[in-house]
């Protein structure tokens, strides 16, 4: 192909597989940019991506995107047009991060398939059955009425096939779109399918950088419909868009998980590396139980000392964030807490305590994130 050939299909449009945003070769540093020379190689091989995938697939560098919120969610508006089955993909570890406040505006009245992700990182004493049925009870409490609940682990392709017999079940001739907020999974999960289906590895980037999908990415079926991956939308309150890459690891949990239960007095702190912190502020001494990244450091103090021994240890034996990248990280913020019912705190995008009924706690986290009560998962 000429290169004047190849300017006529730019225009036409030719869309990065990695991300889905339209390529272009002519503004470096802007969205969808490829090198003519690679856009060339790429369309030899069909594995087109731009410049911005292809650093974070072979380098693991994220750069900027200049796409808003409103744009994220102007593309997902264009679903509520169409005949399709909507696959909602919630990453159970963030559960309550995961969920799209007004997603029936989204999706209209096509129905929706929720997905558990990262079902392998749950303890596996954790009875699937009282977790899907957990997982349809929050659902229903925000509104979305799910037609049904499947468990997944795209990561470690667990339990695929079901869910692709329940997609096929359900979709009826109907495009289906996979729709979430970043770093649920999605595209890992779309890459399983394809494996699954094809033998193709890898072909959609992924990462765990929040918004590394900006464009629709279509995946055609046998009948003339598509599997379309979503950007997903975008939560300013989620720990990771607080934090660089190095720490990325202490948030997002690779294996199972190893809860950790604390005999609490009232009026002790347990703190969470240097990213947040729970206070037992009244209440009868009780087993708190931490679900966090086991390789996330919890350490327990007097509440009374808590601010100093934050002030004094954070970014050195509180960490992460390392003293070097504490002079930008957020204040902590207080939320505080009356439960009547075991309950689980959670913090946004890093995990959950559960604590006891008939407490009062307060949550700590940085400016921006949230800390939320919910139903004790477990």
């Amino acid at each position: 192909m000429t290169d004047e050939e190849l300017k006529v299909a730019l225009v036409e449009g030719i869309n990065c597989v990695g991300c889905g945003v339209q390529l272009q070769t002519e503004h470096k540093g802007e969205l969808g940019f490829t090198p003519m020379s690679a856009l060339k190689k790429g369309l030899e091989t069909d594995e087109v991506y731009c410049q911005r995938c292809f650093r974070l697939r072979h380098y693991n560098e994220i750069q900027p995107v200049s796409l808003t919120d409103d744009d994220f969610r102007r593309l997902l508006g264009q679903i509520a047009d169409t005949k399709s089955l909507i696959v909602y993909v919630v990453d159970i570890f963030d559960f309550t991060g995961s969920l799209i406040p007004g997603l029936h505006r989204f999706v209209g009245d096509n129905p929706v398939l929720l997905v558990g992700n990262k079902a392998d990182v749950m303890p596996s004493s954790l009875k699937r059955t009282k977790l899907t049925d957990w997982m349809r009870q929050q659902a229903n409490i925000n509104g979305i009425r799910p037609i049904d609940v499947a468990l997944v682990s795209a990561a470690k392709n667990h339990s695929i096939d079901q869910l692709l017999a329940k997609i096929d079940k359900y979709r009826d001739g109907r495009d289906v779109y996979v729709v979430g907020v970043t770093n649920v999974g999605k595209s890992t999960l779309i890459n399983a399918i394809i494996k699954q289906q094809t033998g193709i590895q890898d072909l959609i980037t992924t990462s765990r950088f929040p918004g590394t999908t900006l464009d629709k990415i279509e995946i055609p079926f046998d009948d003339n419909t598509s599997l379309i991956d979503t950007p997903g939308i975008i939560h300013q309150d989620q720990m990771a868009h607080y934090l660089g890459a190095k720490e990325l690891k202490y948030v997002s949990p690779q294996k199972e998980l190893k809860p950790v239960v604390f005999q609490l007095n009232a009026e002790q702190t347990l703190f969470f590396g240097g990213l947040a912190r729970l206070d037992f502020v009244q209440g009868e001494r009780s087993p708190f139980v931490a679900y966090f990244e086991n390789n996330l450091m919890i350490h327990r103090t007097k509440l009374a000392n808590a601010d100093n021994f934050y002030e004094k240890h954070a970014g050195e034996l509180l960490v992460p964030p390392t003293s070097d990248e504490m002079t930008n990280f957020p204040a902590l913020q207080r939320h505080e807490f009356r439960t009547k019912v075991k309950s689980d705190i959670v913090i946004n995008g890093l995990g959950w305590v559960t604590v006891p009924a008939n407490v009062t706690v307060a949550g700590w986290a940085p400016k921006g994130v949230s800390v939320l009560v919910r139903a004790a998962m477990i």
